[in-house]
């Protein structure tokens, strides 16, 4: 069997882009993948569940994890803390799981600077009239809440060359199509694998094997 560590994918978009509903997605149908559970202070919008969608916590135990260094990453978005717990990212990926982790732009940006080797999605809606909609729908913010969504949401899509991929979230079905064809082409480049196992069964020599360049 070809061994690889797992991947970490990075999925970023505006509120209300889908983002969410893609990496559950994922998790449902793609083997070996799992989601980080990120931590917030804000509170559960209905529906969502502690240490399934988040783990929700107030703002002193948010601090003592930034002091005792135990995020990946952490922001302020909207007025509340977001952050993406270290440890669990290390021990699924040591084990060979896919880990996608739902993020704001923001967030995104402080994990480029420390994980070369992700993979980087950016997820758009089709227009920000449909985002604008969507957001309506959702019923979980205000007026005035939903026009900042909405403002910030330009200055993130224009960075969207920043990332590797780029999703339009038009049909679910397609792009839920689209994500699990990133995740199956990226866990057999050639870079991600140990490949000993050519070796191991005479397909290749070891010098050869040693010679042998990886495009990245």
């Amino acid at each position: 069997m070809m061994k690889r560590s797992g991947v970490l994918f990075v999925v970023s978009g505006p509120s209300g882009a889908g983002k969410s509903t893609l990496c559950k997605n994922m998790v449902a149908q793609v083997p070996q993948t799992a989601l980080s559970v990120s931590c917030t202070t804000r509170n559960p919008r209905p529906g969502e569940q502690h240490g399934v969608d988040y783990c929700f916590i107030d703002e002193p135990q948010f601090r003592g994890m930034i002091d005792r260094n135990e995020f990946v990453e952490w922001a302020e978005v909207y007025g509340k803390l977001y952050g993406t717990p270290k440890r669990q990212l290390e021990e699924s990926m040591s084990e060979g799981i896919d880990v996608l982790l739902d993020i704001d732009a923001q967030g995104a940006r402080q994990i480029m600077k420390q994980f070369s080797g992700a993979v980087y999605v950016f997820v758009t809606p089709p227009s920000l009239e449909v985002l604008r909609t969507r957001l309506y729908r959702r019923a979980s913010d205000s007026t005035e809440e939903i026009q900042r969504r909405l403002e910030l949401a330009r200055e993130e899509i224009a960075n969207f060359r920043s990332y590797h991929y780029l999703i339009r979230n038009e049909d679910l079905i397609q792009a839920t199509k689209d994500l699990e064809s990133i995740i199956c082409a990226e866990r057999v480049k050639t870079a991600r694998l140990d490949t000993e196992w050519l070796k191991d069964k005479g397909l290749i020599e070891d010098k050869a094997l040693k010679e042998n360049s990886t495009i990245v």
